[in-house]
């Protein structure tokens, strides 16, 4: 799509040109006064050729700037046209359209109030409103109607000035000066003039109470006041406010169909623009500002631009990544330079409003605070100046985000007046600020455990879940950036966008969203950066093996673990060995899991006791399902010891649960007894409901097999062990719970019972691929002997 650009302030090169001429030509004369006769005979003919020729090219340039002038001034952008004579009469609206039911509104207000403001953000319309109304209530004031626009020139009117102008209209004494005393001795003797005669006052662009706060409020009886501005003016004494928001769609079409109406015939007629859907995302794009729209409106006719084409320009403007070059149409720089909005905030807040729209989400202060660079405190002004133009809302969390209307309208602000060096670097500082954020809050979920249901009492900012919970949408939008495509991610974001990710994964494993979860795995996955570092990858291979164990997907688990262990640099290969012999336990390929539990022991450092720990739990669960009692109480008992020594609850907890079948088979009852009571300790501070039921299993059974008398206590805990299983997906460990309390209700008496849970454990066995347990029930439902082993 070609077409001139949009208008504006041109380019300054001629004038520079021109000027740059005539004081070399200046120069050149009083060189020549100082310089020998023949030099004078030289220099003086080529200065007077300089001056003539800059006088000439400056006056072309003039020209032309002129003629671009009123080829703009030709645009219906100005929602009010003022009388061409600057008299003080009532001007008509430019092609006013829509806005049926405010008009209605106000002309009711108009009807029994004395003073009415048609309030909204700049640029809305309030002034076309307010003289429409004002037109079409013409014959209710006989006496006159005057207007008065408060911002005319481009310069704010003073209250001493707005006075001084009414009195000129009205044939009253002007304030002699600014002062309190003589602004009320004017409005007074203008009261005066009004009082009894049918006259309609309108101030149109009031910006600041203080222009009209001496004429309120008004005391004539028949005088109307109507004044038409923004939000500042909202609860004046005395004024009845009428608010008004951007058109609706319909009606921004039909703002833009009859802006093109008005202009010159193009040679190549176009669809009408009510009837074809690209119209409406384009006003839809340009925020449905009418200024806007009625300018692109006019501007697509004059030229014959498709519209189609239009919207492809629009579009990739506001959807085409921060940081890649993007050249801006002639209709997408029309659209921000017809934001009048925009142009009257400070040079500061516009940089702010640009910079917003790089978040995908409602951000926080703090996090504003790192996109824009600045200090808090300054970015807290900058914000109160944007949500009272109406340019941003709050969110909840004391966050903020722009208005949904003019999201793709910031886009085009941000392309047209940031380099993409300037946003690259916004983008990386927002990532950098929530990956550390994130970082901190993901190190805090080990120790306070999974998310109970109660109302947290930490602080938002102390509170991990919370934190999370409120981020959680900006945290996913920043992290899934379109996969696959090489542009999508800076490298100079690369970096904390992947710890970024790392830190949401951890918090999405913690309160099991598992979907999330392998989506952002797999993001991570499908970006240049695990091409280019493969340590990357196999650290997603890592996450999607214990995500599919997670799942019960033994097999797949083992088959991304081990990519992981392939790809992993060394720091990362013990604890993909480790996820790996897990996997491979579950599969019952034991040997195999030994051999990688204990690679895994082997390249951790001796300063990450933690992960010894959880290897040595892993090792112990393998030798205990080998049948290897001693070996499997050496590493139960090293993984216990350091697990309580670095304050680890739930693995605590993890290796006393195991110990207790240890013992069990070792003969040690009474051990067998202290460990399981003391699992059930440790899991009453964390919140842990699989693990403390495959400690209430292990007790179970231990109390059944190995203590006589015990059944009543055995079943008691079984059935809470039960209760917990059945608030999840049905699992193997759900089956053998339901066998041993069938078992446990046999022991008490109760045969039928027992035969139910036998049946319901049997069911569940064979949903679960559960053989062992299968063949166990249908055993007990045979003769009720048989026992299965317990729950490691």
């Amino acid at each position: 799509m070609t077409g001139p650009t949009g208008a504006g302030r041109g380019p300054r090169w001629p004038v520079l040109i021109a000027v740059g001429t005539l004081v070399s030509g200046v120069l050149g004369n009083l060189a020549s006064n100082l310089l020998s006769e023949l030099a004078a005979s030289v220099l003086g003919p080529a200065s007077i050729v300089l001056v003539v020729s800059g006088g000439v090219g400056f006056v072309v340039f003039e020209m032309r700037r002129r003629r671009a002038g009123r080829e703009v001034s030709q645009e219906p952008t100005d929602v009010v046209d003022a009388p061409a004579t600057g008299a003080s009469t009532l001007p008509y609206p430019a092609g006013f359209t829509g806005r049926a039911e405010h008009v209605e509104a106000v002309l009711g207000l108009l009807s029994r109030e004395h003073a009415v403001a048609v309030l909204g953000r700049r640029g809305v319309g309030a002034s076309a409103c307010a003289v429409q109304a004002a037109n079409l209530c013409r014959a209710d004031f006989p006496d006159g109607q005057y207007y008065l626009d408060l911002r005319r020139g481009g310069r704010l009117r003073s209250a001493r000035q707005v006075l001084t102008a009414l009195a000129g209209v009205l044939g009253t004494t002007p304030p002699t000066s600014g002062r309190p005393d003589a602004l009320t001795l004017a409005a007074d003797a203008l009261r005066r003039q009004l009082d009894d005669r049918k006259i309609l006052l309108v101030l149109d662009n009031v910006d600041r109470p203080e222009q009209v706060r001496p004429l309120l409020p008004p005391t004539s009886r028949t005088c109307r006041l109507l004044l038409a501005g923004g939000p500042a003016l909202s609860g004046l004494e005395g004024v009845v406010a009428h608010w008004i928001a951007e058109p609706g769609p319909a009606e921004a079409v039909e703002l833009f169909a009859a802006a093109g109406g008005a202009a010159p015939a193009a040679r190549v007629r176009r669809a009408d623009p009510r009837t074809d859907p690209a119209v409406r995302e384009i006003v839809e794009l340009c925020g449905q500002q009418p200024r806007t729209v009625r300018a692109l409106g006019y501007r697509t006719a004059q030229h014959g631009w498709r519209h189609a084409d239009v919207l492809d320009v629009l579009r990739r403007a506001v959807q085409t990544p921060p940081h890649q070059r993007v050249s801006i149409s002639p209709a997408a720089r029309l659209v921000t330079e017809r934001d009048t909005a925009y142009r009257a905030l400070t040079r500061e807040a516009r940089r702010l409003y640009r910079l917003m729209s790089l978040a995908p989400a409602p951000v926080d202060r703090p996090a504003i605070a790192a996109l824009a660079g600045r200090h808090p405190e300054r970015v807290t002004a900058l914000l109160d100046q944007l949500a009272a133009a109406a340019f941003v809302v709050g969110a909840p969390g004391d966050r903020y985000e722009i208005r949904p209307l003019l999201a793709g309208n910031a886009r085009l602000h941000l392309r047209d007046a940031d380099p993409a060096g300037a946003r690259v670097a916004a983008q990386a500082r927002l990532t950098r600020h929530l990956a550390r954020r994130a970082e901190r809050h993901a190190a805090n979920l080990a120790v306070l455990g999974s998310p109970p249901d109660r109302e947290w009492s930490l602080p938002l900012d102390d509170d991990p879940y919370g934190w999370f919970d409120l981020h959680q949408e900006l945290l996913l939008a920043v992290v899934r950036v379109p996969a696959g495509a090489a542009e999508t991610l800076p490298r100079r974001v690369r970096r904390w966008w992947f710890r970024l990710a790392v830190a949401l994964c951890g918090w999405l494993a913690h309160v099991e969203r598992l979907d999330e979860w392998e989506q952002v795995c797999r993001t991570v996955l499908a970006t240049p950066t695990a091409d280019d570092r493969p340590e990357i990858a196999g650290w997603a291979h890592n996450e999607l093996g214990v995500l599919r164990r997670r799942r019960h997907d033994p097999q797949g688990a083992a088959a991304a673990l081990t990519l992981a262990v392939a790809e992993r640099g060394r720091r990362g290969t013990a604890q993909a060995r480790m996820n790996l012999g897990l996997a491979l336990l579950d599969l019952g390929q034991l040997d195999d899991a030994v051999e990688h539990l204990e690679l895994s022991r082997r390249h951790r450092s001796g300063a990450d006791r933690a992960g010894l720990a959880l290897t040595d739990l892993g090792l112990g669960a393998a030798q205990l399902a080998r049948g290897d009692l001693d070996s499997a109480h050496h590493h139960l008992v090293r993984a216990a010891n350091t697990f309580r020594s670095v304050g680890d609850a739930r693995g605590y907890a993890a290796a006393l649960t195991n110990l207790v079948l240890v013992h069990a088979a070792l003969g040690e009852h009474l051990d067998a007894a202290q460990a399981w009571r003391a699992a059930l300790r440790e899991y009453e501070s964390v919140s842990d409901p699989t693990s403390r039921a495959a400690a209430l299993l292990n007790a179970g059974a231990t109390l059944l097999t190995a203590a006589p008398g015990q059944a009543r206590a055995a079943y008691e805990l079984l059935a809470e062990g039960r209760r917990l299983r059945e608030e999840s997906r049905p699992t193997l460990g759900l089956a053998r719970t339901l066998l041993y309390l069938g078992d446990a209700a046999a022991e008490l008496g109760d045969r039928a019972e027992a035969r139910q849970h036998w049946a319901d454990a049997a069911a569940v066995a064979e949903e679960v691929d559960d053989a062992e347990g299968l063949a166990a029930a249908d055993s007990r439902l045979e003769d009720g002997t048989d026992l299965s082993p317990a729950d490691p």
